[in-house]
């Protein structure tokens, strides 16, 4: 079996368990006002990883599965980041399934952007950015649970930055790991930036496929349509039809 192949086989098992254990939900299930995404983007489908750490056979699983995805697409990776929350576990079963060092974000309340950031830096004093030990050369890897918009990975590499010049440390970081991409224009954003973004599951090639036995018809008819024309769902008159299921 080649790395494709492992790489199929590994991310359709996970993204059914993920499913079968309601990480993923849909408007239609249970929530028919839908959610708003930290990048301000309305959707009729959430994926919420946070309570990965309740289910470690899934945990241990992502944990094998990104190694491998390190091991085949990444090159000299020699620290992780988790950004905080959600990347933290699946850093951390990264780093023990393949003895891989990590350190992990620290959480900043109230900042969505990098203008935030760069604004309320200073008000962080001595605090850490990042928690944990770097080395001299490191090249570091960001990990976190899934990216629709690339935002909250920008501001935890600025963290990163900031964490490094204030301890005189040169670290390298322009990998960015993640469980599930939406692929709503993260990978785009990331090259613009000179990130490589690697996923294990892209969702809207691939990932929406694997879960058609798990949906019904009109999540599948709606979340096909959402995840091709994003736009058109941020208009209040569809969400409100939705919401009514008037369709």
């Amino acid at each position: 079996m080649n790395w494709d192949e492992e790489k199929e086989k590994l991310g359709k098992e996970i993204l059914g368990l993920l499913y079968d254990s309601n990480m993923i939900d849909t408007w239609y299930k249970s929530k028919p006002e839908g959610w708003i995404l930290f990048s301000g983007l309305w959707s009729p489908l959430y994926i919420n990883l946070r309570p990965l750490g309740s289910f470690p056979h899934i945990l241990k699983k992502i944990g094998y599965a990104l190694g491998r995805l390190i091991k085949e697409e990444c090159e000299n990776i020699d620290r992780l980041v988790g950004i905080a929350s959600a990347g933290v576990p699946i850093a951390t079963a990264i780093t023990l399934e393949n003895n891989i060092p990590m350190c992990y974000t620290r959480k900043l309340e109230g900042i969505k952007s990098i203008t935030d950031f760069q604004d309320k830096i200073s008000e962080y004093g001595q605090h850490n950015l990042v928690e944990g030990f770097f080395q001299e050369g490191d090249n570091i890897a960001l990990v976190d649970d899934l990216v629709t918009k690339l935002d909250s990975k920008l501001i935890a590499l600025e963290q990163l930055k900031s964490e490094a010049i204030k301890r005189k440390i040169n670290i390298n970081c322009k990998t960015i790991i993640v469980i599930l991409d939406r692929e709503q224009g993260a990978e785009e954003l990331a090259k613009k930036n000179r990130l490589k973004l690697n996923s294990l599951i892209p969702f809207n090639s691939k990932g929406i496929h694997w879960l058609k036995d798990k949906f019904s018809d009109i999540e599948n008819e709606i979340i096909n349509d959402y995840l091709i024309n994003t736009e058109k769902y941020q208009e209040k008159d569809i969400q409100e039809k939705l919401r009514n299921r008037k369709f």
